[in-house]
């Protein structure tokens, strides 16, 4: 009876100090774990939120680059940390959604072993075409693959991301084919495009623009479901009579089992460093957008993605492994 009680009495007091332990969050260091390469889009965001909240908080926020998988790797790191708010990360559709359709199976369960806690950031995906293709919007794009069918390819950063669905989905629009060459990384990808290796790319933004002044690709459209601000003279491909939004977001997850309370406190933390003017303003030159909110608002886009691209990724055939 005693041991009972005495069990009863920690849970009770363990109970009774989670708002203590979420109002005092951070007391030591907290680690942002981000699932790519250092200078990735989620990185250079991430860092940028880190530098404010150790300023504003007092606390070391150490970004730790763990790249692999597709974003699996940095994301099963998260899952299986602590669920104490001292290790958090940043991620995307691909690992908390799209990968177990594409993968078949995860180190981790994207719904059970992860709690949603913000959006943080987005920006559209352009999609851009070798200056020599004789198109000069998106409505002759679509015919001249609809017209010609394997005869033309488009490049990628990678099987299953989102600059490759977003181009099977326009092909299957087109109701047509093309031939997908992937490649590491924007980078590469651009280059691909300006050589006139590949035809076409539906790829960030800030990988297209930079490069225009070139006069070797063409910016024919974004893919967000409005005119970016950022890019306020460029069409959206629905503007363009295309039925296709696709745009590369970032967001904020925790271990599941983090007190609600506490997730509630870092949301908090996060939104207020995304949407700081000094934030904003270096967030800005990226092409990127803060969109923070609820986790039930998180929840619901993920669910809006999932139905939006899983049947591009069957109708492809698309696989990874």
């Amino acid at each position: 009876m005693k041991r009972l009680i005495g069990a009863c009495a920690a849970a009770l007091f363990a109970l009774a100090a989670l708002p203590a332990a979420a109002q005092d969050w951070p007391t030591k260091p907290v680690k942002l774990i981000v699932p790519f390469a250092a200078g990735s889009t989620p990185d250079v965001a991430g860092r940028m939120f880190a530098d404010y909240l150790q300023t504003k908080l007092g606390q070391p926020f150490i970004v730790e680059n763990r790249p692999g998988a597709s974003g699996n790797t940095g994301t099963d790191a998260v899952a299986k940390a602590e669920p104490d708010g001292y290790t958090v990360g940043m991620s995307i559709l691909g690992p908390l959604a799209m990968n177990a359709v594409l993968f078949g199976k995860l180190p981790y369960d994207p719904v059970k072993d992860l709690a949603l806690v913000t959006m943080l950031v987005t920006q559209p995906n352009a999609l851009a075409v070798n200056a020599q293709l004789p198109v000069n919007n998106a409505q002759e794009l679509l015919k001249l693959i609809a017209d010609n069918p394997g005869k033309y390819n488009f490049g990628s950063i990678g099987n299953g991301s989102l600059s490759h669905l977003s181009m099977e989905a326009l092909v299957l629009l087109a109701k047509s084919k093309m031939v997908h060459i992937p490649y590491p990384g924007s980078p590469a990808a651009v280059t691909a495009l300006m050589r006139g290796d590949v035809h076409v790319a539906s790829l960030p933004a800030i990988a297209i623009t930079p490069q225009l002044a070139s006069g070797q690709i063409k910016l024919l459209a974004i893919s967000s479901a409005e005119r970016s601000k950022l890019l306020p003279n460029v069409p959206t491909l629905k503007e363009s009579g295309i039925d296709l939004v696709g745009d590369a977001w970032s967001g904020l997850i925790a271990p599941a089992g983090t007190p609600p309370a506490l997730v509630e406190k870092i949301r908090a933390a996060f939104t207020e460093a995304v949407t700081s003017p000094g934030v904003r303003e270096k967030l800005a030159p990226q092409l990127t957008e803060p969109i923070p909110t609820t986790p039930a608002q998180f929840r619901a886009r993920l669910d809006a993605d999932i139905a939006r691209w899983t049947p591009v990724i069957q109708a492809a055939n698309i696989k990874v492994n």
